[in-house]
């Protein structure tokens, strides 16, 4: 299928540092990522060059090594004839990448809950109070953001930097669905649920009780995922023998 021919109506760009000097390559990439992780360019969308390059009044050299630079982090492909585009997975991949997600993350957090001190249960626990916000205002945008939050500060404390990098990549590949923002409000609530016995478990120190409540987390989230719309466009199709 064609690229989206139109980018979306975006938010405003983050000024550059210095205004006098203009973006920065570094700037242009973090803003890119910005864009992409936080649903303004949904799957599938074009990401031409001129325009981009146009929005950050820049040639079109370090907007095309930002791009590249997200290809290598999966956020973005590049297809001949159609450009470049934020990657789109199939229904299939999706829930490949949560199995991928949930056995990384669960590496990490046998490692992390024993490693955690003060500052890192201080983290965890103001992250799930946005998460408690998000959830009584009814925001999927905020509550998907910080889900992403919450989880990685309960993985990162584990002090297994290439583990947890990896446990980032995987999720950064799942991000422009937005899954959170398509499942239920009702969903939402039971998935926040787990989430509240994950904390308490992570706070008292218990991996045995922090990892099976992360096992029923993911098995929710799996069942979750496989019920996502694959009619509206949001999932490629699949690839075809032929096309191999």
């Amino acid at each position: 299928m064609p690229s989206r021919s139109r980018l979306p109506r975006l938010p405003e760009l983050t000024p550059a540092a210095d205004p006098r000097r203009g973006y920065s390559q570094q700037e242009i990439l973090g803003e890119l990522r910005r864009l992409i992780l936080e649903g303004n360019l949904p799957p599938g969308t074009g990401l031409p060059l001129r325009e981009f390059a146009k929005r950050f009044d820049v040639s079109a050299i370090p907007v095309r090594e930002s791009l590249q630079t997200l290809i290598g982090e999966g956020l973005v492909e590049h297809r001949p004839n159609f450009g470049y585009t934020v990657t789109r997975l199939t229904a299939a991949e999706l829930r490949e990448l949560y199995v991928v997600r949930e056995r990384l993350e669960s590496a990490a957090l046998a490692a992390a809950v024993r490693q955690a001190d003060t500052e890192d249960h201080r983290l965890a626990t103001e992250s799930h109070a946005r998460l408690e916000r998000a959830v009584l205002d009814d925001d999927p945008a905020a509550y998907h953001r910080e889900t992403r939050i919450f989880h990685l500060a309960l993985t990162r404390p584990s002090g297994m930097a290439r583990l947890v990098h990896m446990l980032e990549y995987a999720w950064n590949i799942t991000e422009p669905v937005q899954p959170m923002v398509h499942v239920s409000t009702g969903e939402r609530v039971v998935l926040h649920a787990d989430h509240s016995r994950q904390l308490a478990a992570f706070l008292a120190g218990d991996a045995e009780a922090l990892l099976a409540a992360t096992e029923q987390h993911h098995a929710r989230l799996n069942h979750v995922v496989s019920g996502l719309p694959t009619d509206t466009g949001l999932f490629a199709e699949p690839t075809s023998p032929e096309d191999i």
